[in-house]
């Protein structure tokens, strides 16, 4: 018989509360990627003004993204330090364009600092993307007093350290234990809609990477929703001896097999090709309307 927590841990819920909108992930759904910073390693300056940013949003949605991930601190390995006063700024500046032109937006802000979590919240988004897994002490408070749901990433160190941190004991063992130690955290402070997301490129070398995704699968044994973020990694494009600009078709591939796995959500940069892959795979299994 299990326990009470087995019970919650193992217990997949597949549908998400979003500011109230329940937003169901019995078909995958795409997260568009707005990187409202200077120095991303693939779209950087591209989305720092207002005609930009609601330009891209709008082909976003268009083109069927059901989340916009806000990011204004760039975790590309070795990225320098942004003050949490230059990271609000830029976070909150994209969130109130975006819900000024397209109000039903559903807004994920992607930060590791509760406190821009916390304002970006009450400024109208609706989910938290902490690629640090609550390394911010209060992190996980805010998220359970606002009542958010919080994607929770493996990761070690930080963007500017993570490169030289890749050694494990045992990479799927070391990761399975890290998110269960985390769950039973957030499920005591009563969080119940959470994601996971294994970190591809985040203290893994390229070999752990490819590691992690063909064994993507075993981390459904979790019962949370599962996130995939690959697109245009230097897992893709280092092994294919090109650039980020020119890893969509790699991207692609990768998607594909994530989705095979057990993937219920892309976070992708370019939303339409996503779109593609979950509605041939969903024909493939046989699940498309």
């Amino acid at each position: 018989m299990k326990s009470d927590f087995e019970s919650n841990f193992f217990s997949t819920n597949k549908t998400l509360n979003i500011r109230g909108r329940f937003i169901s992930l019995s078909e995958p759904k795409i997260m568009g990627i707005l990187n409202v910073t200077p120095d991303s390693f693939y779209d950087g300056n591209r989305y720092t003004t207002e005609t930009a940013i609601v330009s891209q949003v709008e082909k976003m949605i268009d083109e069927g993204a059901t989340f916009i991930d806000v990011g204004a601190y760039s975790s590309r390995p070795g990225a320098e330090v942004v003050s949490e006063d230059e990271e609000l700024k830029r976070s909150i500046k994209a969130i109130q364009i975006i819900l000024k032109n397209f109000p039903n937006t559903l807004i994920s802000i992607d930060t590791f600092r509760s406190e821009v979590a916390r304002v970006a919240i009450l400024e109208g988004a609706g989910m938290v993307n902490d690629i640090s897994g609550g390394a911010d002490a209060k992190m996980f408070d805010v998220v359970a007093k606002l009542k958010t749901p919080y994607i929770l990433m493996h990761m070690r160190g930080n963007p500017k350290t993570m490169s030289s941190q890749t050694e494990y004991v045992d990479l799927l063992k070391d990761i399975f234990d890290y998110f269960h130690v985390r769950i039973f955290k957030l499920q005591q402070l009563g969080v119940s809609d959470i994601i996971i997301d294994p970190g591809f490129g985040f203290a893994k070398t390229g070999q752990q990477n490819f590691e992690l995704l063909n064994h993507l699968d075993q981390f459904k044994i979790i019962g949370k929703p599962l996130l995939a973020g690959l697109s245009r990694k230097s897992m893709i494009w280092k092994s294919l001896l090109t650039k980020p600009k020119d890893a969509l078709n790699g991207t692609t591939s990768l998607n594909t097999i994530a989705l095979i796995k057990g993937a219920n959500i892309l976070r992708v940069h370019d939303v339409k090709e996503a779109v593609e892959v979950v509605k041939l795979v969903s024909l493939m299994e046989g699940n498309a309307a």
